[in-house]
């Protein structure tokens, strides 16, 4: 980020931001013109009467003549809102909209807000259900773990469209995507590395099963309680999963005994690193410090011990920011056809990311800037390409 760009940044007003946001920041607009009575008989009746008697005789051309195959739902009940936590549905909205707005803006896709009046798992998914003919794919955002896990997972099963939960998965992809820049830049195989991954809310879990499946073998999670591991009793379903696949050698503690020896450590939650806890990392240590707005170990700190520093700020080099992902990833599934978004597709994703870094990789650029125009469709074509290998 340049300096004008920063000082602007900086000098962001209160009032600025409200008055931007007075009315909010969507709107639908036509494709087709309607300056005519020829225009209103085409748009709407007596012509779209026969556009939908042909979707009720062939239900194929719901995906062609209408906007679902390019439309995707925000879906949200406010739980789990940026840093401010349960904040109910209402007040998520800004956020639902703001990201309906970055799917347009960097993925071409008209997308809509659904934000819903109740944390019941089983009225959510239902009535996502009841709402599938009006979408092409469905993107479940801000949802406290662990009912997350199990919204996204039974939308899955029920929807033969592309369901993903962006805070699990879109961090994942950009995670992976960094570590493979990291370990470039200090000459290391993303397999050889031994990760820490800090938090085992939702991005902590997701981010831990992407690396595994994309070659990290050596990863301990740590919890609020400490490391997770297979001695312990007070594991719910999703982390007691994890201490069956990670952790092998049983390393028991907290951060400290965890990062001793250990070449990458994740953050994805609001604990602090302690430099006495870095200093245990091995030479040419990899730190992605990524809790919003304050890292868990600043910058110039990490960079006593760490060849490579990410966080999840645009003011600092290296943003590991989840708009990189999810625009191409939706966009790529809804150009493929594709009924899921897979593990694969996921890793795809990651690795065309990392490659749009190539002869400029340095300490300080290890993956493009969220602003790249290149990203979206470079992982756009990656995930359909992955998406067509297995239709």
């Amino acid at each position: 980020m340049s300096v004008e760009s920063t000082k602007d940044l900086s000098t962001i007003t209160d009032a600025e931001i409200f008055d931007a946001h007075l009315g909010g920041k969507l709107s639908v607009s036509s494709q087709m013109p309607l300056n005519t009575k020829r225009d209103l008989s085409i748009a709407y009746t007596p012509g779209v009467a026969k556009v939908s008697q042909a979707i009720a005789d062939d239900p194929a051309k719901h995906a062609t003549h209408t906007w679902a195959s390019r439309l995707v739902a925000v879906v949200s009940d406010g739980t789990a809102v940026l840093g401010l936590g349960d904040i109910g549905a209402a007040a998520s909205l800004p956020v639902m909209e703001g990201k309906s707005a970055l799917f347009k803006e960097f993925g071409g896709l008209d997308s809509i807000p659904l934000v819903l009046d109740t944390t019941d798992v089983d009225e959510i998914v239902e009535t996502v259900i009841r709402m599938r003919p009006s979408f092409g794919a469905v993107n479940l955002e801000d949802i406290s773990a662990p009912r997350c896990f199990e919204i996204e997972k039974r939308l899955i099963e029920a929807l033969d469209i592309p369901v993903m939960h962006d805070d699990q998965h879109g961090t994942a992809v950009v995670v992976l995507a960094a570590l493979i820049g990291a370990a470039r830049q200090t000459n290391r195989d993303i397999s050889s590395l031994k990760v820490v991954i800090s938090g085992a809310g939702s991005a902590g879990v997701a981010v831990t099963n992407l690396l595994l499946s994309a070659g990290v073998d050596d990863v301990i999670v740590l919890d609020s309680r400490g490391t997770i591991h297979r001695e312990r009793d007070d594991l719910n379903p999703v982390k007691a999963d994890l201490a069956a696949r990670t952790n092998r050698e049983d390393v028991m503690g907290g951060l400290a005994e965890a990062l001793d020896g250990a070449d990458v450590v994740v953050g994805l939650s609001s604990s602090k690193f302690a430099e006495s806890a870095v200093a245990k990392m091995n030479k040419d240590a990899i730190i992605f410090a990524l809790s919003n707005p304050t890292p868990e170990i600043m910058p110039d700190v990490a960079a006593k011990y760490a060849a490579v520093v990410a966080t999840g700020r645009s003011d600092f080099p290296n943003q590991i920011n989840n708009v990189l992902a999810f625009p191409g990833i939706f966009r790529g599934a809804l150009d493929s056809g594709a009924k899921k978004i897979t593990e694969g597709m996921k890793v795809a994703a990651a690795h065309a990311i990392a490659n749009l870094v190539g002869d400029d990789l340095a300490p300080g650029y290890i993956i493009p800037s969220a602003t790249d125009d290149r990203v979206m469709p470079a992982v756009a074509a990656a995930v359909a390409a992955e998406a067509e290998k297995n239709q």
